[in-house]
This record gives C-alpha cells, sequence and structure tokens, in this order.
C-alpha cells in the first residue's frame, strides 16, 4: 500500500539537476512524478539531460512505471520554458482570434517542443472564463469571457496537446475567472451559487472533458453556497459528488499545489493531503516545499492503518495512474538530443507565434504536416 501511495504525489525539485537524495526519494518510495519550474530550468539542452536523470529513476522503482514530467507552459506569462524555447502568446490573444485550427496547432507545436525534452505533462490549458476584469490572477491566461468560446478554442488546445504526445490537464475546475484573492497567498471566497456554475463555469469542463482530456486540476477556492466548511481541493461535494457522479469525470483529478497559501493558513501539513484524497482526489501536487511530501506520506499510510481512508480509494487512485501511464507514456524518454534541437525554437514555431500575436496566420502555417 505505500508504495501505491507514493505514485499519488507529483513533487518539486531542488536545482537543474537531480540530487542523489531526491533520486533516492523518488525510487524509495515509488514516487508518481517531478513538476519542473523556472529554478529548473536554464537551457534545452539542460532540460534533455535533467529529464532523462528523472526518468531513469523509473528502473529502479517497485513498478518501474515512467515518471510524469510535468510543467506549467500555457503561453503568455505563464512559460516556464524560455531561454531556446518558442515564446508563444497569451491565451487571451489566441482566444480573440477564434480559430480552432490555430488553437490546435499552437497547441500540437508548443508540446513538440515539451515532449522532446522530456516534458510529458502540461498543466494547461487554462479554461477560466475570464467574468471579472479585475482578476488579475488570471487575467489574459484565459481564453475568453464567453464560456462557449472558451470551450471550443480549448478544446482544440487539449486535442494539439495530445497529438503532440503530451497529456494536457484543464483548470482550475470549477472555474478560477472570477475570483479576485490570489489563491497563492490566501484561500478566495465566492458566493457564485451552483446554477451560476452550470451555466457559466463548468460549460467549458464539460466541453474539454469530451475531447478525451485525462486529467483536471483543482481550484483552492472556497464556494461557500455550495460547500461551506471546504475549499474545492478539500470538497467531496465537488469532486465526488459534481466532478464525478453528475459530470461523469472517470479520468485523473489533481490538486493544485497543496502548499499554496489558501490551504497552508487554513489546514496543517497532516491534514491537506488526508483530507484531498477523501475528497476524492487522485494525485497530489507539491512543489516548493521540499520536505512536505514525506509527511504526505506518513500521514497517509497512518490514514489508511486507522481506517480513516480505504484502501479501496487507494487502489482505485493508484489504477487510474498506472492505466494512464501504460496507455501514453509508452516512450517517456526524451527524444535524440540533435532531433529535439531541430524541434525546440523551430523557425515554423516563430512564425506561427508572430502571425497569432500580429492577428492573421496564414494558412500554410495551419498544416499538420
Amino acid at each position: 500500500m505505500i508504495d501505491k501511495i507514493g505514485q499519488l504525489l507529483i513533487i518539486g525539485i531542488r536545482g537543474k539537476t537531480l540530487t542523489q537524495d531526491e533520486a533516492e526519494f523518488i525510487i524509495t518510495n515509488n514516487i508518481g512524478g517531478v513538476v519542473l519550474f523556472a529554478r529548473n530550468i536554464e537551457s534545452p539542452e539542460q532540460v534533455h539531460a535533467l529529464c532523462t536523470q528523472i526518468q531513469a529513476t523509473r528502473h529502479k522503482t517497485r513498478d518501474k512505471l515512467p515518471l510524469f514530467i510535468g510543467i506549467d507552459q500555457e503561453g503568455g506569462r505563464v512559460a516556464r520554458l524560455k531561454n531556446g524555447f518558442t515564446k508563444w502568446p497569451p491565451m487571451a490573444t489566441v482566444g480573440k482570434l477564434d480559430s480552432t485550427s490555430v488553437a490546435f496547432k499552437l497547441a500540437m507545436c508548443m508540446g513538440a517542443e515539451m515532449r522532446a525534452v522530456g516534458i510529458n505533462l502540461d498543466f494547461a490549458p487554462c479554461v477560466d472564463v475570464f467574468t471579472n476584469p479585475k482578476n488579475e490572477v488570471i487575467g489574459d491566461r484565459a481564453l475568453s469571457s464567453d464560456p462557449e468560446q472558451v470551450a471550443k478554442i480549448a478544446s482544440a488546445l487539449v486535442r494539439g496537446l495530445i497529438k503532440s504526445g503530451v497529456i494536457p490537464c484543464a483548470k482550475h475546475f470549477p472555474g478560477h475567472g472570477n475570483t479576485l484573492t490570489d489563491s497563492h497567498e490566501a484561500l478566495p471566497i465566492e458566493d457564485t451559487d451552483i446554477e451560476r456554475l452550470r451555466s457559466v463555469e463548468l460549460v467549458p469542463f464539460k466541453k474539454v472533458f469530451r475531447a478525451r482530456l485525462d486529467m483536471v486540476m483543482t481550484a483552492h477556492i472556497q464556494f461557500s453556497k455550495i460547500d461551506p466548511k471546504y475549499p474545492v481541493t478539500l470538497s467531496e461535494i465537488f469532486i465526488k459528488k459534481m466532478l464525478r457522479e453528475e459530470m461523469r469525470y472517470k479520468q485523473l483529478v489533481v490538486t493544485d499545489d497543496l502548499d499554496m497559501g489558501a490551504l497552508a493558513s487554513n489546514f496543517s501539513v497532516e491534514e491537506i493531503p488526508v483530507r484531498a484524497l477523501e475528497a476524492g482526489n487522485d494525485i497530489l501536487l507539491y512543489c516548493n516545499k521540499f520536505d512536505h511530501p514525506q509527511i504526505a506520506l506518513d500521514a497517509i499510510a497512518k490514514a489508511v492503518k486507522d481506517h480513516r481512508l480505504s484502501a479501496k480509494q487507494i487502489d482505485e487512485s493508484y489504477n487510474r495512474v498506472v492505466t494512464l501511464k501504460k496507455d501514453v507514456l509508452k516512450e517517456p524518454d526524451p527524444v535524440d538530443l540533435a532531433k529535439a534541437k531541430a524541434v525546440i525554437g523551430n523557425p515554423d514555431h516563430e512564425r506561427l507565434s508572430a502571425a497569432i500575436t500580429a492577428g492573421a496566420v496564414p494558412a500554410d502555417l495551419l498544416t499538420t504536416a
């Protein structure tokens, strides 16, 4: 059971190479994946080497499963891959073009660059509906203020990432587009009711689910009229009832970073992972506090032993992880470095990005060859 719990964690690492201690932690605990940030990235060659290092640990784990290697690569101001990689415009710019062909091609090209260096999971697209102009947290990360527009373009982005061999993860369920508070710092509390969510915020999620989406990320927001006790990430009402039962979503649910202020200022380090699994999440994301994954593993193991968490639920989440990895991550290592360099920052990608920014994309840039 302990080995299965490890597969339910995606963790951050400290630097631009994998330390021996980090490798041993991944191997010993059968950890499911790693998430990369700016601190981990210097150049395409270095990211390629780092992802090679990370994937090499799988051969020594119990399950020998590929690791998820995730990143926030949305385009615009949320883009961890910079030097040497194509710089893509913000999603608001993409949304204004109102072209599924453009969105699909952008996502496919962006995914190809990630896949070339060994990144197989993108915490994107952002499918939040931008209904509050004062919401600087989301802002130009959103495709549109129109739910149907977000739904249409986001679905094309999902399909493009899938085509490139990268797993997309839609966020932030059930919608972060109306908030003012930054959940990195504190807990946003919204008075939105369920009818409003169904008519606006949930519309894009329903559409991207039909685009064969394999992963969705929860928001650290409390909707007090729907669940007065827990924020979404820790709420059975949102995850088990709304997402699983009402929306019939069968794939993986991942938390946003569990160390963000929205949760950390209201719940203990030991309580958060246990409650997140109780609520129905499959994968726990730990980005910046490097001692917290061990605390989480210990707390979850204790909760299983004390029968607070059922072994059946751990098995169900574990099986979802294993199934996706076996189905999608058949060749998890980065491509040959010479081939990778031909993809990263490719002139056609640069032309596409510039054309999207200019607001007019010639047809020759949209061929999928």
